[in-house]
């Protein structure tokens, strides 16, 4: 790997975030909930019963190695952290469609 792609830093020179964590950390839940209800971009609130029934599964993934056009490697390492992942999700959306036209 080159060089120059090897990015370091120090803890205390990473960036941070626009987020107001203290303020955050001073919601009450009824502010909490009103937000939400008021948000209709947000996700409802899960209660005590969802967790109860909910099951944690992890994805079946496999550590392979491949090889990629320097065009394509290229676009998807531009869009930043998780780039691997975008890549899987562009494949899983080949299958579908392929699933799709032989049903």
């Amino acid at each position: 790997m080159s060089e120059q792609r090897i990015v370091r830093r120090s803890a205390r020179s990473l960036r941070r975030g626009k987020t107001d964590w203290e303020r955050l950390g001073k919601l009450t839940d009824a502010e909490i909930e009103r937000a939400v209800a008021e948000d209709p971009d947000a996700a409802p609130l899960l209660d005590a019963d969802w967790f109860k029934d909910a099951e944690l599964v992890y994805p079946d993934k496999q550590m392979i190695s491949i090889r990629l056009d320097a065009d394509v490697l290229k676009h998807f390492r531009a869009t930043g952290p998780r780039w691997q992942t975008r890549i899987n999700s562009v494949l899983k959306a080949y299958i579908r469609a392929k699933e799709r036209k032989r049903a």
